[in-house]
């Protein structure tokens, strides 16, 4: 039997209260983000969007553009948790520097504001908000406006996995822990 004693505070708040998660789908151009209000059960898109950057700029103060956008979200939002989408690259291994750069200062901004940051692989995202782990883009994006009762497809693709990654992280709260980044 499960009994409050062994349960810990944020597994309580998470099953009694609403939770506020940001999602966060990490890019060096375009860095996907999404805040959801859940209570396990139903969620409620709080906002969502992009944080851009452009070539045109340093990459140093691309990073910093993103770092300060992440912390603002955070100064926005006040999300409970934060949870990252991981990266998989399997050709490209400048695209994949660079977003694992951009995926650092977003790592960095949250860590110093929270110990809840969980993340996720592209496929168990994919599961979560379809069922099927080889989903297409649109398919992403139908479901989201589906789970959130949006009026219309969160865009850009961006936004939407990002607002995947919050979802994945609601549909995981019993077993969020086995996902928390170490």
């Amino acid at each position: 039997m499960l009994s409050i004693s062994n349960l810990s505070w944020r597994r309580i708040c998470a099953i009694l209260f609403y939770m506020v998660i940001l999602g966060i789908d990490p890019g060096l151009a375009r860095m996907g983000w999404g805040v959801i209000e859940t209570d396990g059960r139903t969620h409620r898109a709080k906002g969502y969007g992009t944080l851009t950057t452009t070539p045109h700029q340093t990459t140093p103060a691309r990073l910093n553009a993103l770092y300060s956008g992440v912390n603002d979200l955070i100064d926005r939002y006040a999300p409970d948790v934060i949870a990252f989408e991981e990266l998989f690259f399997s050709k490209n291994v400048t695209t994949a520097m660079n977003v694992g750069a951009a995926r650092g200062v977003a790592l960095v901004a949250a860590a110093r504001r929270s110990d809840a940051l969980y993340e996720y692989t592209p496929m168990q995202v994919k599961q979560a908000i379809t069922g099927y782990g080889k989903a297409d883009k649109p398919q992403i994006q139908w479901m989201v406006r589906v789970l959130l009762h949006l009026t219309e497809l969160p865009k850009p693709d961006d936004a939407a996995d990002a607002l995947a990654v919050a979802i994945t992280h609601a549909h995981s709260l019993a077993m969020c822990e086995q996902f928390r980044i170490q």
